[in-house]
């Protein structure tokens, strides 16, 4: 069951309950409140359980815990993943009308499901954890011992330009920041969260509100809204990040807000100075 926050506006989606086996949909492209131009949705399945998809739509399915196998057009691939928080994430990125079958290996195996729009003609690109990009955000800063977090990206505009989705994760250590400093962009994105251990919050900057998140929960980030996240202490934080390209403007830059930007600089004077 999803439950609106107060308000009306869905800016943060609240999980009140599992999610049951098969495609639960999150976010709709026909939404009339917010529509962040993605489909976007949880596909949970048991030990046998198949789900096959040949939607007209550029697709990402993401594997976040558990074990299946994915075949399309004359592929097949096993994929296994016991921890979002230590392992990297596997992906398979399909054009529209792409025929997939994907059977599960395991019980409780988990994958988000990302769509959009993209007449676009393209290769089915399979991404093992080898082929994301990690690098560790904030390192290096004044401010780095409380923002430092892993950042993978499976795809952008780099490595896929010819794509309408962007596609990442983020890890979020205990009591620290991400997505920081405050930063916006044009393109609308989408986070859907977990924790570690699961009765874990956090708090999720979507412009001028803050929302309490926790496990399960979804942000539609419309473009331009600032959106920064902090995990509260003693628990972990995990992400997925998906972003919509728009037209001429793909997503290819954070853009800080100017009086946080000297954050960034090496050498700021922070309070208290050691």
């Amino acid at each position: 069951m999803k439950e609106k926050v107060p308000g009306g506006i869905r800016l943060i989606i609240k999980q009140k309950e599992p999610f049951g086996s098969g495609y639960t949909p999150i976010t709709c492209m026909d939404d009339n409140e917010v529509n962040a131009m993605m489909d976007f949705g949880i596909l949970m399945l048991s030990k046998g359980e198949s789900f096959s998809c040949s939607e007209e739509k550029e697709r990402a399915y993401l594997l976040i815990r558990g074990e299946a196998r994915l075949e399309w057009s004359d592929r097949k691939e096993t994929v296994r993943r016991d921890s979002f928080l230590e392992e990297g994430p596997w992906c398979l990125h399909l054009p529209a009308g792409e025929s997939v079958k994907i059977t599960a290996l395991a019980d409780d195996t988990e994958i988000s499901v990302t769509m959009t729009d993209n007449p676009g003609v393209f290769s089915p690109k399979f991404y093992s954890p080898q082929d994301c990009r990690i690098e560790e955000f904030g390192k290096g800063t004044a401010i780095g011992e409380t923002s430092t977090r892993i950042v993978r990206t499976v795809f952008d505009f780099s490595n896929a330009p010819y794509a309408n989705l962007v596609v990442g994760e983020v890890v979020n250590y205990p009591g620290k920041w991400s997505s920081y400093p405050p930063h916006h962009h044009p393109q609308p994105e989408i986070y859907f969260y977990k924790f570690y251990p699961e009765q874990g919050f956090g708090y999720s900057e979507n412009g001028e509100d803050v929302y309490k998140a926790r496990n399960n929960d979804t942000a539609v980030i419309t473009g331009g809204k600032t959106h920064s996240q902090v995990a509260a202490p003693g628990y972990a934080m995990y992400y997925i990040w998906v972003i919509r390209n728009l037209e001429n403007n793909p997503f290819d830059e954070r853009i800080f807000i100017d009086e946080h930007k000297w954050l960034l600089a090496k050498d700021a004077k922070v309070w208290p100075e050691k």
